[in-house]
């Protein structure tokens, strides 16, 4: 095999195509049906081919293209982001909807080495207003707005 490139599309063109396995080989045990009485597994399976195609291409596309290499994988962004997430988890429903998707927004965003409180600050109860609309008002789930002192 020659020389990749251009590997980010050579690589999402290969994840391309093992989703589009994975979907096939889920769905195999699901019955097919028609395009005029579509069973359960029609749908899955036609995603799958059509992530295979789009994978194909694009890992193909990328073996006569130039390109960047993949940068180095830095693992503090992704732990620091994961983390919050998990700790946003376990305080919402002692903090509530709002306080703690600001302290989520905040965290996850002191990831970058682009961070500005105040901006994050800002974001945060935007997305906390809109949390607030979707979930405990739109969807009426039953999560407290803010924290319950009891």
């Amino acid at each position: 095999m020659g020389r990749i490139g251009h590997p980010k599309d050579f690589w999402a063109g290969v994840l391309f195509v093992a989703f589009g396995i994975g979907d096939i080989v889920i769905a195999s045990d699901y019955p097919l049906g028609t395009a005029a009485r579509m069973g359960p597994g029609y749908f899955p399976r036609l995603l799958g081919i059509l992530l295979i195609v789009l994978g194909a291409a694009l890992a193909i596309r990328a073996l006569r293209m130039e390109g960047d290499a993949i940068a180095r994988f830095h693992w503090r962004p992704t732990i620091v982001v994961l983390g919050s997430v998990v700790v946003f988890g376990i305080i919402v429903p002692r903090l509530g909807v709002a306080l703690s998707t600001v302290l989520l927004i905040v965290a996850a965003s002191a990831a970058s080495h682009e961070f500005r409180a105040r901006e994050a600050l800002i974001s945060g109860v935007l997305l906390a207003m809109l949390a607030v609309g979707v979930f405990v008002v739109g969807l009426n789930l039953q999560l407290p707005i803010w924290p319950q002192f009891r």
